[in-house]
């Protein structure tokens, strides 16, 4: 798997694991946790879109980028640890992440200084990047989050532009920020390309 901040999962779930026995114990489901991180997702998308001067808002989109990547965690650990595991869940987790995607990312558009084709075109790139890595299936691969873009490393990417916004830094610094996760994307649409294709444990599905 190519450099990705995903690498660093195992140690973060190591340090989310002794929510889960209370979320168990509160008979939280993983479908619930999910459905909770896409509304949240959708409050703080929509904030920003309302309110795009309001500095605080993009002064604080770290941590609830940090809170998202923890919730998408815990809901797959939740699954596991109580048994849980669906395939409607599944479906749940890939769908909710692009909305969530969306609604964090698009708002930048609204963002004076941000070239809004360069980022509407950053945030279809990462719904492809996505789908490629849900499409290793078809490939009989397992389904692939190789970097270096992947879903934590644009958090941590878009995360950091809002600390640019909130700081009014130059829009030449947040466009060349937009434009190497561009790149970087397309680097991670190819590796999911070929590591999928590289990596059967199945027979392609026709």
């Amino acid at each position: 798997m190519s450099l990705s901040i995903y690498q660093l999962k195992p140690k973060f779930q190591q340090l989310l694991q002794p929510l889960l026995s209370g979320l168990a114990r509160w008979k939280i489901s993983p479908n619930q946790v999910t459905i909770l991180a896409v509304l949240l997702s959708l409050a703080y998308g929509t904030s920003l879109a309302c309110f795009p001067r309001d500095y605080r808002l993009w002064a604080c989109l770290p941590l609830f980028m940090f809170l998202r990547m923890a919730l998408n965690a815990i809901d797959g650990m939740l699954a596991n640890f109580t048994g849980q595991k669906t395939a409607l869940g599944a479906m749940l987790n890939e769908i909710c992440d692009q909305i969530s995607d969306a609604a964090l990312v698009l708002p930048f558009a609204l963002v004076n200084g941000v070239q809004p084709p360069l980022l509407i075109i950053v945030a279809l790139l990462a719904m492809l990047v996505e789908f490629a890595g849900v499409a290793a299936l078809l490939a009989g691969s397992a389904r692939r989050f190789d970097g270096p873009m992947g879903k934590s490393d644009r958090a941590f990417a878009f995360g950091l532009l809002g600390l640019l916004v909130a700081f009014d830094v130059a829009a030449i610094w947040m466009n060349t920020l937009l434009l190497v996760v561009f790149l970087l994307l397309i680097w991670t649409l190819i590796n999911r390309v070929r590591k999928s294709l590289q990596h059967p444990v199945a027979r392609p599905i026709p």
